[in-house]
């Protein structure tokens, strides 16, 4: 009798494991909602909000390098940080941030390049990008200026050299002293980037 049933064995046990397969238990999706409206793209649009997006602030960066240019010639006075004073290299770059930002940045560039700001490689720098060298040859942070695009930066200089004044990154003291960048404006409140974009 056994030998008689045999050959319905396979069958069988396709016909109760398909049967099986069919009340898996499916795996629960839960939805979250988003707590205020999300505008979601078409996959194809995602390349929009990768990390190779274009840079997010512009309007802020063009507002404060505006300003710094228009203080080119205002003279170097170490401890400077104002245009009555005159600007060291950070004082200059606090007052650019604080005025056009309503960022209140670190006194000191030792301090300036410890900031907590999205670090940027040499050729990913954008305008408005705070750049860092080490000027005197003793390993760390001696002096720092604003990116202005196509290899410019704004800084203030030496009473030497003229105070605040543009230079290349392609000069060869500059090259040989360049250190790192950090994408300051990251940090920008949020008021003050909605402020800058309504002027």
């Amino acid at each position: 009798m056994l030998k008689r049933f045999a050959p319905l064995v396979p069958i069988a046990l396709t016909v109760l494991l398909a049967a099986c397969a069919s009340q898996a238990p499916q795996p629960q999706v839960s939805v979250v909602e988003p707590q205020s409206p999300v505008e979601y793209l078409p996959e194809e649009d995602f390349s929009d909000v990768t990390d190779d997006q274009p840079y997010e602030l512009p309007q802020l960066a063009d507002s404060i390098l505006s300003e710094g240019l228009s203080l080119v010639g205002t003279r170097y006075r170490f401890g400077g940080t104002s245009i009555k004073t005159g600007f060291d290299c950070s004082g200059f770059i606090g007052y650019l941030f604080k005025e056009e930002a309503g960022m209140q940045l670190p006194r000191s560039t030792r301090e300036m390049i410890n900031l907590d700001a999205p670090l940027v490689a040499r050729d990913e720098l954008e305008p408005g990008d705070v750049i860092f060298f080490n000027n005197r040859g003793r390993g760390r942070v001696s002096h720092a200026g604003i990116y202005l695009g196509d290899d410019q930066f704004i800084h203030s200089s030496s009473s030497r050299s003229g105070g605040v004044r543009v230079d290349s990154l392609e000069d060869s003291y500059w090259k040989r002293s360049y250190m790192e960048a950090k994408r300051v404006l990251a940090l920008a409140p949020e008021q003050s980037v909605a402020t800058t974009q309504s002027r």
